[in-house]
């Protein structure tokens, strides 16, 4: 009976049409009217300390740092680096597509942004080039959603926070399968391209190749930066954070000087207001996750995966579905708040390991930013390059089913996950 009333309510709330948020506070109310323990006080209580978090900090600072690297040129230099070494190939500016988007996701962490600057750029280069507009947008969305796994990672600080888990072992264990993502996508795309039209980009000359390397060492200095400041033990995630926009904005603003004042301002309101909506969420998912812990739903999902238990491979498979379910319908950072306190306690009782478990639960729920009807990475690049969202649909199907095999890969194999983990984190 919880159960449902959980489901119910806040399935309800959303048809309604209300912000997730809101019905997640729904949710919250329900579950104490079904269990008679309604307290405005307590609720009040939990919503204001759900948004008191050090860690949740790093979440507007690594939204800042994402618009300061657009508005200062990182992006730009990120991307002309990659014309430079491989557009000259045959579909070569699919390769580029995927080495930018690798690039930049270890410096933003958000796919909604590196997507949108992708697309910006890239998009309009494709359609002069004669590429397949569909497939190559949907190329763009598959690069896009490594940003979330890739650290730095606001989907691994959210989840991170949740779940308890350590940021700093989430962000290092994101590395490797971040890559595989990446390598999956070039696989993909040198089988389904070959009939793409033949590179106009001339092959750059060693000396051409050197003036874009020295260009964008700067931009390619943040992730090493982050990154190195971490495995040493230098700064934490949400001080990495601060050093990224710090970084981001000083090289922007002084080494290229195309982040001008005038640009500070619409960056600083759009990190603001993604800011305040991840905050608000996380805030209200703390009452529901509060609440779903006095009514042991975790307990009672478990019982139905009783079966499961003893399997992890098993258990893993039935979890993962399940986000790729709820994944369809709801966007990133709802579906992890929503299902996280749910199902970290079977995966504890199941002896999984809890950052290996928070790796694939992320890499899922970004593949969820690609499937319809939400797929807002899929409504990014609509908006963009104002293609139809049927074609991009279809363009994007092999570039899915691509990370889908990468999810399931690493379900079968945890090794590819869990050993760089404990090798990068030092332990």
């Amino acid at each position: 009976m919880t159960v449902l009333v959980f489901l119910g309510s806040l399935i309800g709330a959303m048809m309604l049409g209300m912000p997730i948020a809101m019905a997640l506070l729904v949710c919250g109310v329900a579950l104490m009217l079904q269990l008679g323990t309604f307290d405005s006080q307590i609720l009040a209580q939990n919503l204001i300390g759900g948004a008191d978090s050090f860690p949740l900090m790093a979440v507007p600072f690594f939204m800042l740092a994402g618009e300061l690297m657009n508005a200062g040129g990182l992006s730009r230099r990120i991307i002309a680096l990659a014309v430079t070494l491989v557009g000259h190939v045959r579909g070569g500016l699919g390769y580029v597509a995927v080495l930018a988007a690798l690039v930049m996701a270890s410096i933003s962490g958000s796919a909604v942004a590196d997507t949108a600057a992708l697309a910006a750029i890239l998009l309009p280069m494709m359609r002069q080039a004669g590429y397949n507009l569909p497939r190559a947008a949907g190329l763009i969305s598959a690069g896009g959603i490594i940003a979330p796994v890739i650290p730095p990672s606001i989907g691994f600080v959210v989840f991170g926070v949740a779940a308890g888990v350590s940021i700093t072992r989430l962000f290092l264990a994101g590395v490797v399968p971040g890559i595989l993502m990446g390598l999956a996508l070039i696989l993909t795309w040198y089988i389904v391209a070959r009939d793409e039209p033949a590179a106009r980009v001339k092959r750059a000359s060693l000396r051409e190749i050197g003036h874009a390397v020295l260009d964008g060492l700067w931009a390619l200095g943040l992730p090493v930066l982050i990154i190195g400041g971490m495995k040493a033990g230098a700064f934490t995630p949400t001080e990495a954070a601060v050093v990224a926009a710090v970084y981001a904005g000083f090289v922007g603003g002084f080494i290229y000087r195309e982040l001008k004042l005038e640009h500070l301002r619409p960056a600083l309101l759009a990190a603001l207001k993604t800011s305040a909506a991840v905050m608000f969420l996380v805030a209200a998912a703390m009452v529901s996750a509060w609440l779903i812990t006095i009514a042991d739903i975790p307990g009672q999902v478990s019982a139905l995966l009783g079966p499961l238990i003893e399997s992890k491979t098993l258990l893993m498979l039935a979890m993962m579905f399940l986000v790729v379910i709820v994944g369809t319908a709801l966007d990133f950072i709802p579906t992890v708040l929503i299902l996280t306190p749910v199902l970290m306690p079977i995966v504890k009782q199941a002896g999984i390991d809890p950052v290996y478990f928070g790796v694939m639960f992320i890499i899922n729920n970004a593949i969820g930013l690609l499937t319809p009807p939400v797929g807002t990475v899929l409504n990014v690049v609509c908006a963009v390059g104002r293609i139809p969202m049927d074609r991009v649909i279809k363009g994007v199907m092999p570039f899915l089913l691509a990370q889908l095999a990468v999810l399931l890969l690493l379900i079968f194999v945890p090794e590819i996950v869990t050993v760089p983990a404990r090798w990068l984190y030092g332990r």
